[in-house]
Parts: C-alpha cells; sequence; structure tokens
C-alpha cells in the first residue's frame, strides 16, 4: 500500500473496501481529474473530482464527475442557500489540509457537509482523490456516501 494519508487512513480505519490507484500527476493538466482518468484508463464519469465551495456562509464539499462542472444555482438550492461559489484554491488548501490536485472529500482538517452528483452512484465502483496528487481511492459509491455521510443531488 502507498504511503497512508488521513484520507487512506480514515477509509482503511472505516473497515472498507478499497483499491490505491496511483499515477503519475501533470501539474500542467488543464482538467486534472480527466488527467487522472486518462492515465488510469477509466472513463470520466467513475473519476469523481472533490471541489470545495461555499453555498451561503457555510463551507461544503462538492463530489461530481470529472467530465462535468458544478451547478452554482442547483449546489446553493440543495444547500438550502441564496448563492454558492467556488473557494479560492488558497482557502480550500487550509481547510482541509490537502494541496490542489491532491484534495481528497476523507480525512480533511475540518469536516463539512459533502454533496455527491447522484448520477455517480449509477456505477459499481468510482474513484476519489486518495489524499495527494497522484493517488486515487477506488471504492463502492454507497460506501463513499455511507462514510461521509453525502447528500446526493443533481450538481451538474
Amino acid at each position: 500500500m502507498a504511503k497512508g494519508t488521513p484520507a487512506t487512513l480514515m477509509v482503511q480505519k472505516a473497515g472498507v473496501a478499497f483499491t490505491l490507484h496511483e499515477y503519475d500527476y501533470d501539474p500542467d493538466a488543464d482538467r486534472i481529474g480527466m488527467q487522472a482518468a486518462q492515465a488510469l484508463g477509466v472513463a470520466p464519469a467513475v473519476m469523481l473530482k472533490t471541489l470545495m465551495a461555499r453555498a451561503g456562509k457555510e463551507t461544503v464539499c462538492v463530489i461530481v464527475p470529472s467530465d462535468h462542472e458544478i451547478g452554482l444555482k442547483r449546489l446553493a438550492a440543495v444547500a438550502g442557500a441564496k448563492e454558492a461559489a467556488m473557494l479560492p484554491p488558497s482557502e480550500a488548501e487550509r481547510l482541509t489540509g490537502y494541496h490542489v490536485g491532491g484534495i481528497s472529500p476523507f480525512g480533511q482538517r475540518k469536516r463539512v457537509r459533502v454533496f455527491i452528483e447522484q448520477s455517480a452512484l449509477a456505477h459499481a465502483r468510482v474513484f476519489v482523490n486518495g489524499g495527494r496528487r497522484g493517488l486515487q481511492i477506488e471504492l463502492a459509491p454507497a460506501d463513499l456516501v455511507r462514510l461521509l455521510e453525502a447528500t446526493p443531488a443533481e450538481l451538474v
């Protein structure tokens, strides 16, 4: 197993079956999730990206397929806020304890509400960042939702 991260340790401690995948991270990639999907040879729909946003005054974590963008109006609506916006990278890094390109929904410094794109739940297995650049955790979407207490919603 690769060197433990807060993310991999959290999933391991929960007793969830998962597989780690390492790949060569490209810091110059325009779309990190798409680069990860291509590097690992998986469909972009199962390679989920972890994004940090603000819905009203609340910081939230949003998980969507790497080939889609968040609908900020949809996020605001499901979070019960009037508006939503993406966090600046420096703030996302400070709040999660991870570097952009390595932000995992697991093991973040501060626990926040998590929303996941509903369509991601249709797959047998999905991938999320493992807590460092070039590391992905593959697991069942039901386990992802359960561990994060995530709210499925139409976000894209």
